[in-house]
């Protein structure tokens, strides 16, 4: 049957109430409202005086698609409106001036009241000052008061900053204050559980130039540790060779080989994993040799191939096992193979996707799964991989209640 659904649309219908202050970054919060909106959150923006020094009042206007709050004279209750509406609270930038009074309570302008009034809300800040400041041991007492309150912090990342110099100051990007967004809202129904996750092809070489590997990006792989991370797992998350950058939150191992995922993998589970999600697109074959010199063109017909050793095989025999979800590539719709696969190798479950399908496969955003288990199938509609990496998620924990 065909299972519908929003999968991780977490920021639909969600009010945010998003604190603009004078930081140079502030161009980004305009980006940032764009995103938020096109998730589907509604979200009112409150600017600080100095905020107006970098961008236009219009400039958000325009992205929010609403008024701009300016003043805290403006509407005598808004200090208590506006957070009281929301479902979070964002400051991006948040400058040192900002998150000190927020930190000693001091209320002397819209945003910094609205802050006051929201104790009982969520909170993010994605801080942005000069190094000298950040680093600051004043500051940082007060960011570590706000943290131990609750306050989600999101970087600030190291790098050049406005003033020339280099250091940690920089607003993270876009793309990360958001996933700290979603992930503060999202249910953490996956506390206290350790979930392995692999992603990525391996390369198996046949000499130091040569290898013999597959065209997985590891996309979905790192989708679903993410996911899982969201949910309040304790993630490792074990890639091959991968152009996506190692997500934060989790542990991370990077490998090569069939063998050396091997390897991460019996290690890791060895204590207390919960769920393994084996993801990853591990070479069935190896050389039987390794040349430790480049071969010549005509040394290559002579190849011999080996198994590689089966890694959800050799953890299926453990009697101290965790629940373990395979994935299946096909090239056609006919899930049988797949099927046939979980039951042999003693899996709880298969991820089904036809690679030839258009917008599913390799090194796409989107996938059409099957979620196959003993019980029987999911069809899922085509979506995100951070949906589809949702909807997995809830069917093992389905199965695993």
């Amino acid at each position: 049957m065909k299972r519908k659904g929003n999968y991780l649309k977490i920021l639909k219908n969600k009010s945010v109430l998003l604190g603009i202050t004078g930081g140079v970054a502030a161009y980004k919060s305009v980006e940032l409202l764009r995103r938020l909106k096109d998730e589907g959150a509604s979200v009112k923006a409150v600017m600080t005086e100095a905020s107006l020094r970098f961008i236009t009042p219009l400039s958000v206007e325009m992205a929010a698609g609403g008024r701009v709050h300016t003043s805290l004279f403006e509407d005598p209750l808004s200090h208590i409106r506006l957070p009281a509406e929301a479902d979070i609270i964002v400051i991006a930038p948040a400058t040192a001036n900002t998150l000190s009074k927020f930190a000693h309570g001091i209320a002397d302008d819209l945003l910094s009241t609205c802050l006051l009034s929201s104790w009982t809300k969520k909170v993010v800040v994605a801080p942005s000052m000069n190094w000298r400041m950040y680093e600051n041991p004043s500051f940082q007492r007060n960011l570590d008061y706000l943290k131990s309150s609750g306050v989600i912090q999101v970087g600030p990342e190291r790098g050049s900053l406005a003033c020339g110099e280099e250091g940690a100051g920089r607003m993270s990007e876009v793309q990360e204050i958001l996933a700290a967004i979603k992930s503060a809202l999202t249910k953490k129904d996956l506390a206290g559980e350790k979930v392995i996750v692999t992603a990525g092809p391996t390369r198996e070489y046949i000499d130091p130039v040569r290898f013999i590997s597959n065209r997985s990006s590891g996309k979905m792989g790192y989708a679903l540790a993410e996911a899982a991370r969201d949910r309040g797992a304790e993630v490792t998350l074990i890639s091959g060779p991968s152009y996506l950058a190692p997500p934060r939150g989790m542990r991370f191992i990077r490998t090569e080989t069939a063998r050396e995922m091997l390897t991460a993998v019996m290690d890791e589970t060895a204590s207390d994993a919960s769920v393994l999600i084996m993801a990853a697109a591990v070479s069935d074959f190896t050389p039987l040799s390794r040349s430790d010199l480049k071969l010549d063109k005509k040394d290559l017909g002579d190849l011999k191939l080996q198994r590689t050793e089966d890694i959800i095989a050799a953890l299926a025999a453990s009697p101290r096992r965790p629940f373990i979800a395979g994935f299946a590539a096909e090239t056609g719709p006919d899930t049988g193979r797949a099927r046939k696969k979980m039951l042999e190798k003693n899996m709880d479950m298969i991820v089904f996707n036809n690679v030839c399908e258009p917008g599913c496969g390799f090194d796409v955003d989107t996938n059409r799964l099957v979620v196959i288990d003993r019980t029987g199938e999911k069809h899922l509609e085509l979506m995100s991989k951070d949906e589809a990496s949702g909807a997995v998620l809830d069917r093992i924990i389905e199965l695993r209640t």
